[in-house]
C-alpha cells in the first residue's frame, strides 16, 4: 500500500502522517474549503496550495494504480467462458 510521506506544514503547525487516499481527500477537501472561504493569510494560501498540489498528486497516482489493478484483473481472471463450460 502506497502512504503519502509525513510532510510537515507551517499553516497548521502539525505533521502530517502518512495516510492513504480517503484522508488525503478529505484533507485536500477541507484546504479547498479554507481557501475558498478566505479563512487564510497570503503565507498559509500558498503553504495549503502546495500541500493541496501534493495531496492531488498523491490522489491521481492512487486513483492510476487501482485502475491499473482492476485492468490486470480484468484481463487476467474476468474472461468470458465459453457457452459449454459455464458452471
Amino acid at each position: 500500500m502506497v502512504h503519502f510521506p509525513l510532510q510537515n506544514t507551517e499553516m497548521t503547525g502539525k505533521t502530517h502522517k502518512a495516510q492513504g487516499y480517503e484522508s488525503a481527500m478529505a484533507e485536500l477537501e477541507e484546504i479547498v474549503a479554507d481557501m475558498e472561504a478566505g479563512k487564510l493569510s497570503l503565507e498559509d494560501s500558498l503553504t495549503a496550495y502546495k500541500r493541496g498540489a501534493a495531496l492531488l498528486t498523491f490522489c491521481r497516482t492512487r486513483l492510476e494504480d487501482a485502475q491499473q489493478q482492476v485492468r490486470v484483473l480484468e484481463e487476467g481472471i474476468l474472461k468470458e467462458l465459453p457457452a459449454g463450460e459455464a458452471q
